[in-house]
């Protein structure tokens, strides 16, 4: 993790990482002013903290209560060296907690990360750098520079060579990656997350049987992602890129609604405007781009590439983003290396989704073929012995597709975890299926796995898919776990010599099932990268979310909501009153809802339509509606509890107001011991129109003082910049 790092007045620090800000000072006695922990007393408090957040974790999974569990540490000096020290961690434990517990809440303390850092042999390495924000390989832990290559199958160079040529695409864009965090809790099976150390909101994980694999799997993820503007889905742009010569890509074009609103005739073709439109309800204002609401400029639209017959069809942005998030994206050392990835990742989740929504029964793999693969054997032994019984099935549904599947069950909370993977080869396609069972996962995370059902609505339900995508969470039926399968098990392969071949193979399949294919190769960062959709086969969400859950909706109002300080009552009235009548769920947050990532530890970013309605009536002296909305605040919320301590005294403050019979001056005094003068003062001003919007910082379309999302933005423009002058250049 990038911590950077500020001198302040006298002797205060300010250390700045992911959306914190932490001040450190010096006592008095050392020219200080005492205001804050010194920088060694912070370093002290992380190690007991961290034990104490392994024994919640540990307490949380098999619902032993905390409150009664005290933990403190002291160090002990060495007076005859005060570097060495020793830190001695207590815990006092309620008598009513057993001794197998007892003992597993101590060994939960011993896994603390800072423990563990600090033991082994912890080194610094201090540099004068002519660039902090430059060096993308700065942070990463493998050096992939020396004369030994590493081949495996599917790619076309060595794993060293896709890993320099990687992070040298990156440095040379001006980004910094570093490595938050490696798994390894089974042999043959790493796992990484990695990020870009100025915008954490852009990271990737990867996965692999080996750490170079998995390096190269979290790079290669990171640069698709970057290519296709995947990081920034549904994002505001901000007003310098929306007015640019481009917004997306230099070869983007924009195209008019007709007179009626009617689509463009220059977009999508024939078939998939029968499969976009089926019942003839879209219209040209809902493909509006979210990114950049020009609105005046009309839908932009990306060329992509028909298989069949090579001709450019041009699909709107918003109609990618609001449908496909990032199935179907891939990077790769060659474009046949990228397809034949994207296109197995189509038939991975393709292929999940109809064995889950069917509750299709799949085949056992036999021992005898499973030993053909040790290193993956070896993998699925640990966790059986760890006390995770492991299934491998068939999931390419008698041959016909080139997909695999790993379910692991958890006897502790009675939870499962069906992981799928798909290649040409039989092997990857299984290690891939293993490597994404455990992704970024510990042991303790097996425990929030959900349990089968019989209810084949749940698994069903189109958001259970969706579940299954983004983390593969969703539900699993019962009928998943019989003995007695639908299929009968075949030892499938796919495989060719060379990854053109394999594409072709992969090509051949959708054409079997009627299935077009759409490309769009990207090259402009300096790495071959497509994107293929398959329209009525690769989506995630549902073809209607174009018409009744679009993002767009942003536009109608994130301007307002940006500028909500500056809004005259007429326009609150105004806005309110929209919101009202959208029949938006009222617990969406802020954030999703106009496209603007406000650093989540902010009250702009615990806000909810809910709270905007209450705000907004409050400052437009609405005071029945706005009790009516606190009531529902305080009774469904997840706000801050400071937050929720000012909702509590509007609640007894409007209270008194609307009562005819009660004056706010005979409370005065005992709402101030109770809730705190500054905050009742807020609340009075509030609830008599004299404060507006307490807690949110007024800002505007510039995105004044919304760092998160101007870090975001930063990352944006250096692609952008990437892309003009490789436009220029041609």
């Amino acid at each position: 993790m990038e911590i950077n790092v500020r001198f302040l007045e006298n002797m205060r620090l300010e250390a700045k990482f992911d959306d914190f800000t932490v001040i450190s000072d010096q006592p008095i006695r050392y020219k200080g002013d005492g205001s804050a922990p010194g920088p060694f007393d912070y370093f002290l408090a992380s190690s007991v903290m961290c034990a104490a957040h392994f024994i919640r974790l540990y307490c949380d999974a098999r619902d032993i209560p905390t409150e009664n569990i005290l933990i403190s540490q002291n160090n002990v000096v060495d007076p005859e060296n005060r570097y060495q020290q020793l830190f001695k961690i207590q815990v006092e434990l309620p008598a009513d907690i057993d001794e197998k517990d007892r003992k597993g809440i101590i060994r939960a303390a011993e896994r603390c990360a800072v423990k563990r850092v600090i033991e082994n042999e912890l080194a610094f390495d201090v540099e004068a750098v002519e660039s902090i924000t430059q060096d993308a390989q700065a942070l990463l832990t493998i050096d992939p520079s020396g004369d030994e290559k590493t081949y495996i199958e599917g790619k076309d160079l060595p794993l060293e060579d896709t890993i320099n040529n990687m992070t040298k695409l990156l440095a040379d864009l001006g980004m910094k990656i570093e490595v938050a965090s490696w798994r390894n809790i089974v042999p043959n099976v790493w796992s990484l997350h990695i990020r870009d150390a100025a915008s954490h909101m852009c990271f990737t994980n990867g996965k692999g049987a080996s750490k170079e694999s998995a390096l190269c799997s979290a790079l290669g993820e990171f640069i698709e992602r970057l290519s296709c503007n995947f990081f920034y889905n549904d994002q505001y742009f901000g007003e310098e890129i929306a007015n640019a010569d481009f917004v997306h890509y230099p070869q983007e074009k924009w195209f008019q609604p007709g007179p009626n609103d009617e689509l463009p005739a220059e977009i999508l073709d024939e078939r998939t405007r029968e499969f976009y439109d089926p019942e003839g309800e879209l219209r040209g204002s809902h493909l509006i781009d979210t990114n950049s609401g020009r609105v005046d400029r009309g839908i932009v639209s990306l060329p992509f590439v028909r298989h069949s017959d090579r001709e450019t069809i041009y699909f709107p942005s918003n109609l990618i983003e609001n449908l496909y998030l990032s199935n179907g994206m891939s990077a790769g050392n060659t474009l046949a290396e990228a397809k034949v990835q994207c296109l197995s990742e189509i038939f991975e989740r393709a292929v999940k989704k109809q064995i889950i929504e069917d509750e299709i029964t799949l085949p056992d793999v036999p021992q005898d073929v499973l030993n053909k693969y040790p290193d993956i054997v070896a993998g699925i032994n640990a966790l059986e012995e760890q006390g995770y019984p492991v299934l491998v099935k068939d999931a390419s549904l008698g041959g016909q597709f080139p997909v695999m599947c790993v379910t692991l069950m958890n006897p502790r909370t009675g939870g499962v975890f069906a992981s799928f993977g798909a290649h040409p080869s039989f092997e990857v396609a299984l290690e891939r299926s293993l490597t994404e069972l455990l992704q970024g996962r510990s042991f303790e995370g097996l425990n929030d796995l959900p349990p089968p059902t019989f209810n084949s609505m749940a698994v069903s339900e189109p958001n259970n898919y969706v579940e299954h995508f983004i983390d593969s969470s969703g539900v699993v039926s019962w009928r998943f776990f019989s003995a007695k399968s639908d299929i009968e098990f075949v030892e499938w392969d796919f495989a060719s010599p060379t990854n053109d071949e394999e594409a072709d193979t992969l090509f051949s399949i959708l054409k079997e099932l009627d299935k077009e294919a759409y490309i769009m190769v990207h090259e402009d960062l300096g790495a071959p990268v497509c994107r293929i959709l398959v329209p009525g086969y690769s989506e995630v969400y549902p073809v209607e979310d174009l018409v009744w859950d679009n993002t767009n909706i942003a536009l109608q109002y994130r301007e307002d909501i940006l500028n909500l300080h500056r809004l005259s009552d007429e326009q609150l009235e105004d806005l309110v009153e929209r919101l009202e009548d959208s029949q938006l769920d009222n617990y969406m947050d802020i954030i999703t809802l106009i496209g603007i990532e406000f650093d989540e530890n902010t009250e702009w970013g615990q806000l909810t339509i809910l709270e905007l309605k209450l705000l907004i009536y409050l400052a437009l002296q609405r005071h029945e509606d706005a009790q009516e909305y606190v009531e529902m605040f305080l009774q469904y919320n997840d706000n801050t509890p400071e937050r929720v301590l000012f909702y509590r005294a509007i609640e007894a403050v409007l209270e008194i107001t609307l009562d005819d019979e009660l004056e706010l001056d005979d409370y005065r005094y005992n709402l101030g011991r109770m809730y705190s003068e500054e905050v009742i003062e807020a609340v009075i001003g509030s609830v008599q129109g004299t404060t507006r919007f307490y807690g949110l910082t007024p800002t505007n379309m510039q995105l004044e003082g919304i760092d998160r999302h101007l870090k975001l933005l930063d990352s944006y423009k250096k692609l952008h910049r990437a892309r003009a002058e490789r436009a220029a250049k041609q």
